[in-house]
């Protein structure tokens, strides 16, 4: 009888035992890959999901940061265009007898930024936050069109 190692799981699986209880699954592991395993950059990003929404009259960012008070979170304007939303969500307390079972909530710092169109007036941006979703409001001004002189053409 034949053992060989598995291409997709690392598992080794016995190919001529048509009962074998290990069966290659393609999601396994998929939903269950934690935030450890990307870079700390790319985790800083991934920690907050972020919707942006554009009316006639202002630009709408929402973002989900459930369980985080508004002291917690930051919202500011960098290099003059540049809405930046960053904030900590801390990881909660382990008691000495806690046998956790599945860890799936993501904790630590995150920072998204947004380089805003020349038309957001970022004097007059607003944010609130309520049941853990922020939303911040930038206002839009009217952009003024260019202005367009006919040239005669002579000869």
């Amino acid at each position: 009888m034949s053992i060989i190692p598995s291409f997709f799981s690392g598992r080794r699986t016995n190919v001529f035992d048509p009962f074998s209880l290990d069966l290659w699954d393609p999601l396994d592991g998929f939903l269950t890959s934690t935030l450890s395993d990307f870079p700390a950059s790319a985790r800083e990003i991934m920690l907050a999901r972020v919707d942006w929404k554009e009316t006639p009259e202002v630009h709408i960012f929402k973002a989900d940061l459930p369980g985080l008070k508004k002291e917690e979170v930051k919202v500011e304007m960098e290099e003059g265009r540049v809405l930046q939303i960053s904030g900590e969500r801390s990881r909660e307390n382990e008691e000495k007898d806690d046998k956790w079972h599945r860890v799936e909530r993501s904790s630590g710092k995150f920072v998204r930024r947004f380089r805003l169109p020349e038309n957001a007036k970022v004097d007059e941006v607003k944010a609130s936050m309520e049941n853990g979703v922020l939303t911040v409001t930038v206002p839009k001004q009217e952009m003024k069109k260019p202005e367009v002189k006919a040239i005669d053409i002579s000869g």
